[in-house]
């Protein structure tokens, strides 16, 4: 067991990946983009709980999502929104979980499934196969190996330490955890839950990267590496594409910020610091929230040049002057 080592070999697109993410996060951590902006760092938190759920085809939308986080009665399937709940109490303890301890992965299992599945927080102990929507991409081992899968997987994880690159390591951890699938339900969250807890292990602004937002966007892309490494009997693909997304992810993240850093006044920077994301808002209650009692005065100095800098849209852009108009921030 001490000896086993995940199929992978080290390629040059892997290395070049490597290279552009600790570029970007290097850039990141000197201008401290995350850490000055708590709106950016819940807005993430909401799109990786988001993204995460609707890849394991959860409907919520991602207003449902933000509004059951917030405690506000939300009208849904119970087991949705209990599955939101779930994972935002998981998420919430990510800067306390060592993710190199099996005893950590069930206890987090436990709370992403809480009143959701019997064998919660434990192993399975019936055959499982992953799936895309109808689609079984593959069979998962037997049952009775997971024990024994798993011990290998983590005994490895902590004998590289140091030696292989966290991004490397946390992509070969979860392609190996989503190939042994084990557990009845939710290996799917769960193995993203733990490739972001790896990460922030190594640079703690991976809490709020939302890697799950675009696996979502590119999920048959997700389940085809998968379904490749199956058949090649390594994680290399699976690896190159986990860190070419977060390569983009990363990229989406300081031009918005940039944008923000560098143009916005500090009018349209108020009228973002009292508007959440995705959240829609008339004119007069964000009047209210500036303080603001000229239309024109809020028009000419916070609306018009947050929408010039595409910051903030409106819900009906073919009609601006319509009675039902909303606007929300990007």
């Amino acid at each position: 067991m001490a000896d086993y080592t995940p199929p992978f070999t080290i390629t040059n697109t892997m290395l070049d990946c490597v290279a552009s993410i600790s570029e970007k996060i290097g850039k990141m951590s000197a201008l401290k983009n995350l850490e000055a902006k708590p709106h950016l760092r819940k807005n993430n938190r909401i799109r990786s709980i988001y993204s995460s759920l609707r890849i394991e085809a959860n409907s919520l939308s991602i207003g449902q999502v933000r509004d059951v986080i917030s405690g506000q009665l939300v009208l849904g399937e119970q087991k949705e929104i209990q599955e939101v709940k779930n994972a935002y109490e998981a998420y919430a303890q990510i800067s306390v979980i060592n993710p190199y301890d099996i005893e950590e992965l069930k206890r987090i299992h436990a709370i992403m499934t809480k009143y959701l599945v019997d064998e919660s927080g434990c192993f399975r102990h019936g055959e499982e196969g992953v799936f895309n929507g109808e689609q079984c991409i593959f069979m998962a081992p037997p049952a009775r190996l997971v024990p024994q899968l798993i011990d290998e997987l983590f005994a490895w994880m902590n004998r590289v330490q140091g030696e292989v690159h966290p991004l490397i390591l946390a992509s070969v951890f979860h392609y190996e955890f989503v190939f042994i699938h084990p557990f009845s339900d939710g290996n799917g969250r769960m193995a993203r839950l733990w490739h972001t807890c790896l990460l922030s292990k190594w640079k703690s602004v991976f809490q709020y990267i939302p890697i799950e937002s675009q696996i979502e966007k590119f999920q048959d892309e997700y389940y085809n590496a998968i379904a490749k490494c199956h058949i090649n009997g390594d994680s290399n693909v699976f690896i190159e594409f986990m860190l070419k997304q977060i390569d983009k992810i990363l990229e989406e993240i300081l031009l918005t910020a940039d944008e923000q850093d560098e143009h916005v006044t500090e009018y349209v920077k108020k009228l973002l610091n009292v508007m959440e994301y995705e959240v829609p808002y008339t004119s007069t209650v964000l009047m209210e929230k500036l303080g603001l009692k000229s239309k024109e005065t809020f028009r000419k100095n916070y609306m018009n040049p947050a929408m010039e800098l595409q910051l903030v849209q409106m819900t009906i852009p073919e009609k601006p002057k319509s009675r039902n108009q909303r606007y929300i921030r990007r």
